[in-house]
């Protein structure tokens, strides 16, 4: 394997292969308490185990000797900011090593929500957060994608809180302050999870269903309606799902990101339960992690494309299958154009480093880079020049062949020349391949998303832009043509333009977040304060980071902006993710 310099363990001396947790959920003073039990396979000399930490409070370490325990030296080392500590123990080559740790209130892994935070109002809500390099923060672990290991847990929480994690749950919803769950199948910690709150379960198929507070259940369960039907189309494409059940999770509204793939058990945000399923693309994204990601795993955080580029171009196969090729087509030019729009402001020397070829690894902090677009749009390329009669059943052997491994890009790109160039020679050059691979951008022969649809909506808008005139038909536009209407707009229009737009179409207080994020973006930006009280009322609903930080950007680019995304972020703050905050304070620390 590749060094993960994401993290302090040494897998190349020592692996975890099992891992039992004994945790204790703790809502007064929001924190866990308990054990981590690591079982462990030897390939070095058995002196020393380090693990991954980022402020735990270890209370006791201790090595099995066939018939007790026996404690063992260990070291807590001084804090990095970003890795954490290492924890470093000194072993005789014990087969198990127990931890006993508690976690701090501000784990960064882990978010404890008020009552007044959910949408019950009663009880309080916990979840974590693992990826990408959180796990630490509320287990001590060997917290690198390169280590998969199975794990099972004994969870105490308080009885009237339902208490889920990343394994077989089972779908009763009875709670009884005691909980027991098994992952048998190998995973890297990133993939680690756990949430307690006012959980109820809603079946949507033989294989799936959802869990989610009792005011939200039945709503996701119908949004998700099709879950079954995604699973089945990609069983077709790329083989046998291969995690049991498929559950999903939904999640308060502070929720980082768009979803999770934790398996098992999909978290997902609630700002796509919008009740016309023009969201759901989030299901089938975080539906893929089963196969790339979750079952295939990158072995760094340096070659995320492996997890976030394969992930992506199977999901649009899920979408094309289930919604047909207009949704799909659409969906792909949307995440193209975002893509060369933030390119074409880049110097040669900073394209580089933004989005080098895909066998160089770029620098990950936990947020989606250009690099997972990039193999998105190469594994498109790949199929529409070898079609999908010979690229399908290349991808399923590639699949299969890695099913619970960790590679790194050269294992993918050795297994592309193996199964796919090397039988089937002149159907692309070595330079095509390379342009891919090596260098950095887009490689101009790479052929854009075309759709017809699309063709319409910017004839409309640039209409509107230099004639004010409104566009016809946009009150019966799919949530991706009103995307593409907005994306492409410039980010400053005029106040008049903008009133017209909103009175005619309702924009100001949509409760669909995608267009929301692109329409308050383009208010803050231009600085028409008349939808000021919805936009704050937007940042201090939602926490999903894809949605608010574009917002907080643009308010960033002028003093009075500035001034009001602090107020406003002031009154949002208790209620984000640590992620979140500490993603805003970084936009307004920089801005400012």
């Amino acid at each position: 394997m590749t060094h993960d310099r994401h993290s302090y363990a040494e897998p190349a001396l020592v692996r975890t292969t099992h891992l039992d947790l004994e945790l204790d959920l703790d809502f007064t003073h929001k924190v866990l308490v308990g054990t981590a039990t690591h079982t462990l396979a030897w390939s070095g000399p058995g002196d020393r185990l380090i693990l991954d930490t980022r402020d735990l409070t270890v209370l006791e370490v201790e090595g099995s000797t066939g018939d007790g325990w026996e404690p063992l030296e260990h070291n807590l080392a001084f804090p990095d900011d970003e890795l954490g500590s290492a924890l470093t123990i000194r072993t005789a080559g014990h087969a198990q090593v127990r931890v006993s740790y508690r976690t701090a209130p501000t784990a960064t892994g882990l978010q404890w929500l008020e009552p007044e935070m959910t949408a019950g109002g009663v009880l309080p809500f916990m979840f974590s957060q693992s990826q990408a390099i959180h796990a630490r923060s509320w287990v001590p672990v060997q917290d690198t994608p390169g280590v998969r290991f199975s794990y099972a847990a004994h969870v105490t929480a308080p009885p009237e809180l339902m208490v889920l994690m990343s394994a077989d749950n089972g779908t009763r919803s009875r709670r009884t302050g005691s909980y027991d769950v098994v992952m048998p199948e190998p995973i890297p910690s990133y993939l680690l999870a756990i949430a307690a709150g006012d959980l109820v379960f809603e079946p949507i198929g033989e294989r799936s269903g959802v869990w989610a507070e009792p005011e939200m259940a039945k709503r996701a369960a119908t949004e998700f309606g099709d879950t079954e039907e995604m699973m089945r189309v990609t069983e077709a494409l790329f083989g046998p799902y291969r995690w049991g059940r498929y559950d999903v999770l939904v999640l308060p509204p502070s929720f980082p990101y768009g979803g999770m793939e934790n398996p098992r058990m999909t978290f997902a945000t609630p700002t796509v339960v919008i009740g016309d399923k023009s969201l759901v693309s989030v299901i089938a994204h975080e539906l893929a992690h089963s196969w790339s990601g979750n079952l295939v795993t990158q072995d760094s955080w340096d070659d995320i494309w492996l997890n976030e580029g394969f992930t992506s171009y199977v999901e649009n196969r899920i979408v094309e299958a289930v919604y047909g090729t207009e949704l799909a087509v659409m969906e792909t030019a949307i995440k193209q154009h975002s893509t060369v729009l933030k390119l074409d402001p880049l110097s040669p020397a900073e394209l580089a480093v933004e989005l080098p070829g895909l066998n160089h690894g770029t620098e990950y902090h936990g947020t989606t880079s250009l690099g997972p677009l990039k193999g998105c749009w190469f594994l498109s390329w790949l199929e529409e020049r070898f079609g999908r009669e010979v690229f399908d059943p290349f991808l399923r052997g590639y699949f299969d062949r890695f099913a619970f491994r960790s590679i790194n890009s050269q294992d993918f790109v050795a297994h592309l020349q193996e199964h796919l160039l090397t039988p089937r020679p002149g159907v692309v050059t070595a330079d095509e391949v390379a342009a891919w691979l090596d260098e950095p951008g887009i490689p101009q022969f790479a052929a854009r998303a075309r759709s017809d649809r699309f063709e319409v909506v910017d004839r409309l808008r640039d209409n509107w832009l230099s004639t004010g005139e409104l566009p016809t038909g946009g009150k019966t536009w799919t949530t991706q043509e009103w995307l593409r209407f907005l994306d492409a707009a410039p980010d400053v229009v005029s106040a008049e333009k903008l009133q017209e737009l909103d009175r005619e179409f309702g924009l100001t207080g949509t409760a669909n977040g995608e267009i929301a994020r692109r329409w308050y973006s383009i208010v803050a930006a231009s600085a028409y304060t008349p939808a000021y009280d919805e936009l704050a009322t937007f940042l201090t609903r939602v926490g999903r980071m894809k949605l608010v930080l574009p917002v907080y950007r643009a308010l960033s680019g002028s003093e009075a902006g500035r001034e009001f995304a602090a107020r406003v972020f002031a009154t949002a703050q208790p209620g984000y993710h640590p992620i979140t905050t500490a993603a805003v304070q970084k936009i307004l620390g920089a801005a400012s």
